[in-house]
């Protein structure tokens, strides 16, 4: 088993990649925070987990909120102890034209994809240095390295988180702590689903350009994190990983 008891917390852990992440890390041995503002979602996530003889807590968090992450780290402490791998997978966002976007959705996706991924680090990581070991694998996007149209902010937001990956994957090497990126392509997921639901089309338009002519799945996505979370990517640092059947090739 690839993480046999280390401690690893999940955002976004109810649903779509987080959940695939989630249970594919329980299967090679984690204890698994689920992570989620759905906590219905999480807790049957965490269910499924135990009742094929994994270890699991689920716990309500809002990414955006410093406080919450907070709370959330100091009852992973309480329960488990340390922490070993943060997996910020967390995200949200909304297509449309930029010049119809508004601030409530700027500031939305922006706290959701990037601040929510700094409050985690800046959270975790002093359990992390106190150990003198970790892994932050953060969940960035396509859309952050080659732009996005209909995702003029989201992209951006993006974008920040990995080029803050870069920067914190510099000043945490000394404390053997690695910090990496991989980045979806179209993922076919419920928000995803959600997103394409004003347009039935997209979907298939998508497909047309991938190179390997479908979606990626959650599993597709959940077995590059692991490679990341794992001792097999000791040696890599501040690196941007995509997994998008080829649709950029960077």
């Amino acid at each position: 088993m690839r993480l046999k008891d280390k401690v690893a917390i999940v955002t976004g852990a109810g649903r779509g990649i987080g959940c695939a992440i989630a249970t594919t890390f329980s299967k090679e041995g984690a204890k698994v925070v689920v992570a989620d503002l759905d906590l219905s979602t999480a807790a049957c996530v965490a269910g499924e987990i135990e009742s094929l003889g994994g270890d699991a807590l689920a716990v309500r968090v809002n990414v955006a909120k410093k406080k919450s992450v907070d709370d959330l780290v100091d009852a992973v402490l309480e329960k488990y102890g340390r922490v070993d791998i943060l997996i910020n997978n967390a995200g949200w966002d909304k297509i449309e034209p930029f010049m119809e976007s508004t601030e409530d959705t700027w500031d939305k996706v922006i706290a959701v994809n990037l601040k929510g991924t700094i409050s985690f680090c800046r959270s975790v990581l002093p359990i992390m240095i106190s150990q003198k070991s970790g892994r932050i694998v953060n969940i960035a996007s396509d859309a952050g390295r080659v732009g996005s149209s209909g995702e003029a902010v989201y992209s951006a937001a993006k974008g920040g988180v990995i080029a803050f990956t870069k920067t914190l994957a510099r000043e945490m090497a000394r404390n053997k702590i690695s910090v990496n990126c991989v980045a979806p392509g179209p993922t076919d997921t419920p928000l995803f689903a959600e997103i394409a639901a004003g347009n039935p089309k997209i979907a298939e338009a998508l497909v047309k350009t991938i190179p390997f002519r479908r979606l990626a799945q959650p599993d597709d996505l959940a077995n590059a994190v692991l490679f990341m979370a794992s001792e097999e990517a000791a040696y890599i640092t501040g690196q941007t990983l995509s997994v998008n059947g080829g649709l950029n090739m960077l």
